[in-house]
């Protein structure tokens, strides 16, 4: 099936898009602070460029998008036009996050991964953000 949208307003619409300070990566970043966390943003020296990393506890994370990673949940639903583009670049996409944490591993880092449905309602946001302390804390 074909693009239902015009070329020039899909290319408006994905340039709203964007990676880096969504509203997940915020949330997470602000619970962290406020449990007294410190931390770098988007640090280009590693591999994936991850979204938080905790250098004082060898750890890195990554707030991802569920349909941009292909995440198993209701919020990764495929689009129903071009189908193919959408299926190989999510694809894409899983294949790179999966190099990029065997590369962190192998440098020694630990890498955890917050998925967005995990930070939709307060009660799941809190008890992932909650889990995620207690796995850093576990070195």
């Amino acid at each position: 099936m074909a693009d239902t949208v015009a070329p020039e307003k899909r290319s408006e619409i994905m340039a709203r898009i964007h990676a880096k300070n969504t509203k997940p990566e915020l949330i997470v970043r602000r619970f962290l602070f406020r449990k007294g966390f410190r931390f770098r943003l988007f640090d280009k020296r590693l591999p994936g460029s991850p979204d938080i990393v905790l250098p004082k506890y060898r750890t890195v994370i990554f707030v991802n998008g569920c349909f941009w990673h292909g995440h198993d949940c209701r919020l990764s639903v495929q689009p129903k036009s071009n189908m193919q583009f959408w299926q190989t670049k999510i694809q894409r996409n899983k294949e790179r996050d999966l190099r990029n944490r065997i590369r962190l591993e192998s440098l020694g880092w630990r890498v955890m991964v917050v998925w967005e449905c995990e930070l939709r309602t307060k009660e799941l946001r809190e008890d992932t953000l909650e889990g995620l302390i207690n796995e850093i804390w576990e070195i």
